[in-house]
């Protein structure tokens, strides 16, 4: 897919995703060497949007498995339409069980979930498995067939191998510690808060018509609100959302009563926002 770590860089760019070099390097790695991606890092900062920009690069369908507590094979892996075997059965009761049976679990009747769509079929696919760690440790057994030899093992119909492996990026937000099995199959990236420069450009891309020197100031009193003990920090999503606010208010600059009326954009708890208006210093930043 990509033909160097530069060409990964500004292929990125182009969907407007902008990668910092360890960025970069580990997505070039992962299609070279064809392994999966897992990608920690805190909630906001671009793990979700990293897949979704190779999947817009290489022109391939984006298939996201969506974790939670309670996920399981059903619903990562496949099932049964089981409405649509009861009534093939209700429809051939001449028939006898063998002849049903071998009927009803066949492919006719399978209703693929994530894992066993992105293995299946030629045409290009990146597999999304998105906030991994929230899935239950039993989860992570499906996932290690799956990241291991790119196949799926339906026991009525045989082991399914991937005739064109899919891209595969994992992402976690660590809240759950993932199992050393499961991380020796990937390449690791930890993706945290860019730096000054990395954000002033990622503002100026995603709200082009705000002010170069209140983009400025943007990055500045997010960088300030980040070095505070707080109980959840702005993320990336939230400078931009601030960024967007600031131009939606009219905004030329950042004063007091500006800062302290949009805070809520920022800070999505009431003692992270007391807090940070009883000590930002606009004047000191």
């Amino acid at each position: 897919m990509f033909t160097s770590v530069d060409d990964v860089s500004a292929r990125l760019a182009e969907t407007g995703y902008l990668a910092s070099p360890a960025v970069a390097t580990t997505v070039f790695l992962a299609d070279r060497l064809g392994k999966p991606l897992l990608v920690e890092g805190p909630a906001g900062v671009g793990k979700t949007e990293l897949a979704k920009a190779v999947a817009e690069i290489a022109g391939a369908e984006l298939i996201r498995l969506q974790c939670y507590e309670g996920v399981d094979e059903s619903r990562a892996l496949y099932e049964w339409n089981h409405a649509k075997q009861l009534l093939r059965i209700s429809a051939g009761r001449d028939e006898t069980w063998d002849a049903t049976r071998t009927d009803i679990f066949s492919e006719e009747f399978l209703l693929p979930r994530p894992l066993l769509t992105a293995i299946r079929g030629d045409d290009p696919k990146v597999l999304l498995i998105d906030e991994t760690d929230k899935a239950d440790v039993e989860v992570e057994g499906l996932l290690l067939e799956v990241l291991s030899d790119f196949q799926v093992t339906v026991p009525e119909l045989g082991t399914i191998t991937a005739t064109r492996r899919p891209f595969v990026v994992l992402t976690s937000n660590a809240s759950r510690e993932l199992s050393e099995a499961l991380r020796r199959r990937c390449l690791f990236l930890h993706i945290g808060f860019p730096d000054a420069e990395l954000e002033r450009r990622i503002v100026r891309l995603k709200v082009p018509e705000l002010d170069a020197a209140l983009a400025e100031s943007v990055v500045r009193v997010v960088g300030a609100l980040r070095a505070m003990d707080l109980r959840k920090v702005p993320s990336v999503s939230e400078t931009i959302d601030w960024a967007r606010t600031l131009l939606a208010l009219g905004a030329d600059t950042l004063d007091e009563t500006v800062v302290r009326d949009s805070l809520g954009v920022l800070l999505k708890h009431q003692d992270d926002v007391l807090k940070a208006s009883a000590k930002l210093d606009l004047d000191a930043i």
